[in-house]
């Protein structure tokens, strides 16, 4: 029998790149070592290659973090720098209006992928960072995402809805159905599903086609009763990034 093929250079590097996430955004060597499953002396050395290159650096206290060089690159990916230029304006002028968080985000599989986010000193503290995946099930702009998401995607999603607080919804059917009526009302509600003390409100934008490829979100405290009333002008700030984004 034929011996497996060793993992290549690029693989392992690969493999070490992907030991961070929202959840490990600084780990030790012995930590990439582990993740990638390589011995310490060549995770060193890759390491120390990715170092000089600057896709990584150590901090303070010598954990190896994403460095300025890998980021800059990643700001080059359609998703970060298109629909950023295009939607910024348009958030801006939401944020104006409201004071509220006004977020967007892209669907990454059965993840929310937060782009952008505005936020001022008086706004609820959230979760949500550029970069960072969270659930679609409860979230506003997941939920918005979902909707539109195709079928393999819904049936593995509500087939794994996990509670985040006692006010997220966990049964298949009334999630079919909060998904239903996001198609026919046209936006999304949250109301501390994702966190205590939250709620949101989140749109579809459309690309190409009329395909939804984002959602745009105000996220406020739970006591504002009234955010129903900016549905509105989130589908005008929505309608004003497809139009960016088609020229």
């Amino acid at each position: 029998m034929a011996a497996e093929p060793r993992p290549s250079v690029t693989s392992r590097v690969l493999a070490i790149l992907g030991a961070f996430d929202e959840h490990h955004p600084r780990l030790t060597l012995t930590e990439l070592a582990q993740a990638a499953d390589l011995p310490v002396s060549t995770a060193h050395r890759l390491v120390g290659e990715l170092q000089a290159w600057d896709a990584v650096e150590r901090d303070g206290d010598g954990r190896y973090v994403v460095g300025r060089r890998l980021w800059k690159v990643g700001t080059l990916a359609p998703v970060a720098r298109e629909l950023r230029e295009a939607s910024l304006p348009a958030m801006q002028d939401l944020y104006e209006a409201t004071h509220e968080n006004v977020q967007i985000a892209v669907r990454e599989g059965t993840s929310a992928l937060y782009v952008e986010r505005i936020h001022g000193t008086s706004s609820v503290p959230v979760l949500s960072r550029p970069g960072v995946p969270l659930p679609l099930h409860a979230t506003g702009v997941g939920k918005v995402l979902l909707a539109y998401a195709p079928r393999e995607v819904v049936e593995e999603c509500v087939e794994n809805l996990k509670p985040i607080t006692r006010y997220t919804i966990t049964e298949r059917g009334r999630m079919l159905r909060e998904l239903a009526a996001v198609r026919r009302l046209g936006y999304a509600r949250t109301v501390e599903e994702m966190g205590y003390g939250t709620c949101s409100l989140a749109v579809p934008v459309l690309g190409p086609g009329d395909e939804v490829v984002a959602s745009l979100a105000l996220v406020t405290r739970t006591v504002r009763k009234d955010l129903v009333k900016f549905v509105p002008a989130l589908q005008v700030a929505a309608a004003s990034i497809t139009r960016r984004m088609a020229l």
